[in-house]
């Protein structure tokens, strides 16, 4: 056997182990998320009326980080402020956009200048100039110079006033019964640090007055094949992590903490450009290092809707950024990779990140180039390849779909048959070419990890 035969098998082999690792992790969080599914559709049935007369909740402080939002600040924050709490802030925080953000935050909630904090528990950029609403007294806003999602963040932690608050994206839409749903386990459970909810895909969707009245499959495949990623990522993905208590992500776009957990730890870590991972991963050592009892949830009710990119240019940028974000959480944190010391997380969900995310994209680019090198050396096993590729397609797809079924249980879904017939024909169309091409940006993205450290894209918005 020639040396470039035994590397070949030995490469399809490691393929084989990989592919066969991943489908049983899959197949796992399919399973489990199931089963938490069922469970949070169970708990979801306490009315609101009930939450309320029952007082069960705590004050709230939901932090808006908005950097060239012109298009939707306006919109958010009114679905912030329109939320059905009873006592709750919103801190919204201009990043030194280069657009309008800051004048229309003026002119739609007529903002007076008033003495800004000199004082600050954490180091961050210049602030500018702080503001308050006489119509919305619940309402502040934070003019900075630019310093990154992470140091607005941090702003708006030291503005903040409640023992809870809620990092939200500057382009997302609440629930207006989010808060309280989501809030309801910190009261009945003092050992919840954080909590990340559900991330819904807002492209497509009909709004009145900030509030989502019909969802429609989007119009561009783009945003479809998102919408499956999306329900894949937090229908399935984050039930199971949550439900072992290995979630190592709260997205950024929506996730609530314990103030005094973050301040304690000193706020968002600015050097990285996966602060919401980092912050979760954090949490986790912090509390095992402590040796008290702690949990870090996910819960499926709760919903936000975000606004994804429409085009591949966009997306291209986000995506790298979220996988320079995962190489800098784990590499920052490497000391967790097989470390008896952190459980469950040091030995099963750490390297399930290095393994399965982390350097997946280098396998799946390194099995398309041997495929293409194989069959142009006319040594290419085409039944095998075409077995193993429909394989691979098929069960992605049963994946999706299940997601899909998962999405019908929601209070809001897609309804029409039309839509839902697009999204599992979407199921099958991402496995050839929209798979492929995220492969490799997330493979360069792990490339350029260091050159590219802490640097954020730009994000285009749409009006909502």
């Amino acid at each position: 056997m020639g040396v470039l035969e035994f590397l070949g098998n030995a490469f399809q082999i490691t393929i084989l182990m990989y592919f066969a690792l991943i489908n049983t992790f899959h197949a796992a969080s399919l399973y489990m998320g199931a089963l938490g599914m069922n469970r949070a559709l169970r708990r979801g049935n306490v009315s609101i009326k009930d939450l309320l007369e029952r007082e069960v909740y705590k004050p709230v402080s939901i932090l808006v980080p908005a950097y060239n939002e012109q298009e939707t600040i306006a919109a958010s924050v009114n679905s912030f402020l329109n939320l059905h709490y009873p006592e709750f802030e919103v801190v919204v925080i201009n990043d030194g956009s280069k657009d309008n953000t800051i004048e229309v935050l003026k002119e739609t909630y007529g903002l007076i200048e008033i003495p800004k904090i000199t004082r600050f528990e954490i180091k961050t950029s210049e602030i500018k100039a702080a503001y308050r609403s006489p119509k919305y007294p619940n309402m502040i806003v934070v003019d900075k110079a630019n310093g990154g999602k992470a140091d607005a963040l941090n702003v708006g932690l030291i503005h903040s006033r409640y023992p809870l608050f809620c990092a939200v994206d500057a382009d997302s839409l609440l629930e207006a019964k989010s808060l309280l749903r989501a809030t309801r386990a910190f009261v009945e459970d003092d050992s919840i640090v954080a909590i990340g909810c559900t991330i819904r895909v807002l492209n497509g969707a009909t709004l009145d007055r900030g509030v989502v009245t019909d969802l429609r499959a989007p119009s561009g495949w783009v945003e479809r094949f998102q919408v499956l990623e999306y329900l894949r990522a937090f229908l399935v993905g984050r039930l199971m992590w949550g439900n072992m208590g290995m979630l190592l992500i709260i997205s950024g776009a929506f996730g609530i903490f314990r103030r005094d957990m973050v301040l304690r730890l000193g706020g968002y870590r600015t050097d990285t450009v996966g602060e919401d991972m980092e912050l979760a991963v954090r949490l986790h050592a912090a509390a095992r290092a402590s040796g008290k009892p702690y949990k870090i949830l996910y819960t499926v009710d709760p919903i936000c809707w975000t606004q994804v990119p429409s085009d591949w240019k966009t997306l291209r940028k986000q995506r790298n950024r979220w996988q320079r974000g995962l190489w800098e959480t784990l590499i920052n944190h490497k000391v967790m990779l097989l470390n008896p010391k952190y459980g469950r997380l040091g030995m099963i969900a750490i390297p399930y990140f290095w393994l399965l995310e982390a350097m997946s994209p280098a396998l799946e680019v390194g099995g398309y180039a041997y495929v293409l090198f194989s069959a142009i050396a006319g040594q290419l096993n085409v039944p095998f390849a075409t077995a193993f590729a429909a394989l691979a397609i098929l069960y992605g797809s049963l994946l999706s779909m299940a997601a899909i079924w998962a999405e019908g249980l929601l209070p809001t879904r897609y309804t029409r048959l039309s839509d839902r017939l697009i999204l599992l024909l979407s199921s099958v169309a991402e496995s050839f070419g929209y798979r492929q091409a995220l492969a490799w940006v997330r493979f360069h993205a792990g490339l350029t990890v260091s050159q590219q450290r802490g640097k954020w894209g730009s994000m285009v918005r749409k009006k909502i």
